[in-house]
């Protein structure tokens, strides 16, 4: 039995969330309902205007690890933050979900730990503020093949394929994975992402993967189509593996060639954030325990429909429970 079940690598960002209304915004800069990338010195400023305060661990692939973990998965996760209070705070919440945070916070006098600064107005709506910080610098050095060896599965993220560094690290982690019998995959992310990096994206895939997770713009995006079914049967042609989430019309999972289809139970969101993530571990949580297709994909939806249904990117329930009452426990 391998040391892990699921291994992730990505952003670690810390989520430091407050209220605020929308003159606040205003006078601050703050433009609302969005994600906006920032410089270290307006973090630094936004951050000091904060009110109270909830800290939380965060980043894309960081949730579907802690998701997967909270289903009883083994897990960890490759991340890089600085050893400052929130880079100690950072690793400490990993653990604290039963997630093994593999990288020791870095010493010396690198960038500040990642953290997005999310302003929540009373209307709901998130605005984000994000500064990548030490993690976007995270590069091969901070993968220990010994961990992707002991892992069943891995899981990449596709926002960090902006730097050299950061597809030199995937690519040593997917190998070292594939060569010790386990399998290797990516949540493509970002269309934007993909459009900077389409080939390198597809190189990746078509060499080193096993599965990709994906929603119906970033599959599209692949490929530059507008066309779903005709991206759909491409990129399935060069992976083995691929789920595809449709947001209210379901998920669509080509594995093998085999197509199956998945629906979803519409509800309104409370916060649409993390929803991607949540389907993901829900997904690898079935794929690490042998389920077929339309279960894993079942269990996907459970999970990201229960994420929507708090604030936050992650649920606020215990998960297992969640599987149990949709009939999808273990």
């Amino acid at each position: 039995m391998k040391t892990y079940q699921l291994v992730g690598i990505g952003n670690a960002v810390v989520d430091v969330i407050t209220q605020a209304d929308d003159s606040f915004l205003d006078h601050m800069g703050i433009e609302k309902g969005i994600m906006q990338l920032i410089e270290r010195d307006r973090a630094e400023v936004l951050y000091g205007a904060m009110g109270e305060r909830k800290q939380a661990a965060g980043g894309s692939v960081a949730n579907t690890i802690a998701g997967a973990g909270g289903l009883g998965l083994r897990t960890a996760f490759v991340g890089r933050v600085h050893d400052d209070a929130l880079g100690r705070f950072y690793a400490e919440a990993m653990e604290k979900v039963g997630t093994a945070f593999v990288n020791p916070p870095v010493a010396g006098g690198e960038l500040p730990t990642s953290r997005s600064m999310i302003f929540v107005s009373p209307d709901g709506e998130r605005s984000m503020n994000t500064y990548l910080g030490i993690s976007a610098e995270l590069g091969p050095g901070d993968v220990d093949e010994e961990v992707a060896a002991n892992a069943e599965i891995v899981f990449l993220e596709g926002y960090l394929f902006d730097k050299d560094k950061g597809k030199e690290a995937f690519t040593r982690m997917a190998r070292a994975c594939s060569a010790a019998g386990g399998k290797a995959g990516i949540a493509i992310s970002d269309p934007f992402c993909v459009e900077r990096h389409r080939a390198d994206f597809l190189a990746l895939i078509e060499n080193e993967l096993d599965y990709v997770i994906g929603n119906e713009a970033e599959i599209r995006s692949l490929y530059e189509s507008d066309n779903l079914e005709d991206a759909l049967a491409r990129v399935s042609a060069i992976c083995p593996l691929v789920a595809c989430t449709r947001s209210g019309e379901g998920v669509t999972i080509m594995a093998q060639g085999q197509r199956t289809d998945v629906p979803v139970h519409k509800i309104v969101p409370v916060d649409a954030t993390g929803a991607g993530d949540g389907f993901a571990a829900g997904f690898l949580y079935g794929l690490a325990n042998g389920q077929d297709m339309a279960r894993c994909g079942r269990m996907g939806c459970t999970v990201a429909g229960e994420v929507i249904r708090h604030i936050g990117p992650r649920a606020e329930t215990d998960l297992q429970q969640v599987l149990e009452a949709a009939g999808l426990a273990e």
